[in-house]
């Protein structure tokens, strides 16, 4: 009886733990949306409404600000190709060339391999504003100054992705399955290519997400670098939009440039998250 009584126990115990787990994951997933729809809000609004204070009813105010935001003297959709370009560039670079150099410390033996791992740990704690002055010297020096060249190339250069992959590479790439795919024949760059990178997508899929979306958000690098309007990316032409004179400030464009910049990062994490839950998942089975 007393050990019915305690298995009894146990499973009330365990309804209570799961019930409060799902009250707390609702209210976490509540409170994350309310600032999604609260933007939203904003932009059904004008500015005089939105000056008046929070109201949860939306306006009516949606179509004219859209109208406004596209005809107005800023190059709105210039500057959205402009971010889709330079984000999805340094993705592609960030994420290969970091996977390349894990793989290459990670399946290859050579002198001061962990010298070599050391240097860019200390690399990665470098701000990047220590480094702006010389970078800004040597992006003048040659001449590519409103360029977007220099945003694009240094991201080969990632150490927190490297470092990521590095360490999923441990618990999630065999050094077996390279050496048998030396074995039948393959080369280093395909055994790479085809073999290694398919293994990673998991981790590659949340260092895109990462990597996208700090590019996408980056003010400092691309407001020192590009002057001309048509090559300026979406962070810059925000902060111009919030800081026109305020006989032509608007609130409600001001909010449907910001819910027009969020759009993308939402597509690309809903186009990856299926890689991220995989490879949860498969961490949580090697765990």
């Amino acid at each position: 009886m007393s050990s019915n009584k305690s298995r009894e126990d146990n499973g009330i115990g365990i309804k209570t733990r799961r019930a409060i787990s799902y009250i707390v994951l609702v209210l976490v997933t509540v409170l994350c949306l309310f600032w999604f729809y609260l933007l939203f809000l904003y932009t059904t609004k004008t500015h005089n409404e939105i000056q008046l204070g929070f109201s949860a009813v939306p306006g009516s105010n949606f179509v004219e600000n859209w109208m406004n935001l596209i005809k107005g003297t800023l190059p709105i959709l210039t500057g959205l190709l402009n971010s889709l370009f330079v984000s999805t560039a340094c993705v592609v670079c960030s994420t290969y060339f970091s996977a390349m150099t894990a793989y290459s410390i990670h399946a290859y033996n050579f002198k001061f391999k962990q010298a070599m791992f050391t240097f860019i740990l200390v690399v990665m704690m470098i701000p990047t504003q220590v480094t702006a002055l010389g970078f800004l010297r040597l992006v003048d020096g040659m001449n590519l100054k409103n360029s977007f060249i220099p945003l694009i190339i240094p991201t080969i250069a990632a150490p927190m992705t490297f470092y990521y992959i590095k360490q999923y590479m441990e618990s999630a790439l065999p050094l077996e399955i390279i050496e048998a795919s030396r074995i039948d024949g393959s080369g280093e760059f395909m055994t790479f290519n085809r073999i290694v990178l398919p293994m990673l997508k998991p981790a590659l899929a949340v260092q895109a997400i990462f990597t996208f979306v700090q590019t996408w958000n980056n003010y400092f690098m691309p407001a020192l670098i590009l002057n001309d309007d048509k090559k300026k990316t979406l962070p810059i032409l925000i902060a111009q939009l919030r800081s026109a004179d305020w006989l032509k400030f608007d609130m409600g464009q001001v909010y449907m440039m910001i819910a027009f910049s969020i759009f993308p990062v939402i597509v690309v994490y809903l186009c990856l998250s299926k890689h991220i839950v995989q490879g949860i998942a498969l961490g949580s089975v090697k765990g």
